[in-house]
């Protein structure tokens, strides 16, 4: 009967650094999973003899068996041990690699890289215009000497158009910072809601150094200078 009897447990982990939000905690047994909140606290469906993994890459992982006295008792807290990922030592094999890129590449050998440059293909260098790119080539191009063109100079199309490809441009720009920072980090560390990341990184479009900054490539710039927008984001939108 006891081995039926399943609850939901609520508990929180907890460690030294203090730093314990977003760590997973699964129930192997069940296959089920939750995560902790920014303060450590998760709940998760039990029974009896399960099996809980607690992991995040800071932290060992630690392993717990649900016994009685757990399944009975009504709030479960969970110590994490820092996790030393620092490596020693990094030996590199088979190749005999120095180090050096330049002279490893020249002692690998490696297949070339099957593409449409390698392959001799023609036009394989032109870049592939967006959607705006090519109203605003078909707004503004003239093979038979037509006077379109010129009407879509006085009527504004030409001008709205360049003002998208503009925008497109910056929009790529903002999807690029997207895939480069996880979610929970615009949650967690700058307390952007998920629902509004995309409505911030726009507010960060608008500013003059936007395209500046991420042009550089710069991940630990391009962090700082969305770190320093979140605050006045947030005061602007009440969300302190």
């Amino acid at each position: 009967m006891a081995q039926d009897f399943s609850k939901t447990l609520e508990g929180k982990v907890y460690s030294d650094d203090g730093d314990v939000a977003a760590t997973h905690v699964l129930n192997t047994t069940t296959k089920k999973a939750a995560i902790t909140d920014i303060n450590g606290f998760f709940s998760i469906v039990v029974s009896l003899n399960d099996t809980l993994v607690f992991s995040a890459v800071q932290y060992k992982r630690k392993q717990i068996v649900v016994n009685a006295s757990i399944l009975e008792s009504k709030f479960l807290s969970v110590p994490l041990e820092e996790s030393n990922i620092a490596l020693d030592e990094v030996i590199v094999m088979p190749y005999n690699l120095t180090g050096e890129l330049g002279r490893d590449m020249n002692n690998m050998d490696v297949e070339p890289v099957v593409s449409a440059s390698s392959l001799g293909l023609p036009n394989a260098h032109v870049k592939v215009r967006t959607q705006a790119e090519r109203n605003l080539y078909a707004a503004t191009a003239n093979p038979f000497n037509s006077i379109d063109p010129l009407i879509n100079a006085i009527t504004g199309r030409t001008k709205m158009l360049k003002k998208r490809v503009a925008r497109d441009m910056k929009y790529n720009k903002s999807q690029q910072i997207r895939t480069q920072f996880a979610d929970s980090l615009f949650a967690l560390q700058l307390k952007i809601p998920m629902e509004k990341i995309d409505d911030f990184l726009y507010y960060c479009e608008v500013d003059a150094n936007f395209n500046a900054v991420v042009d550089s490539q710069d991940l630990f710039a391009i962090w700082e200078f969305i770190k320093q927008k979140s605050v006045i984001y947030r005061k602007n939108n009440e969300k302190e």
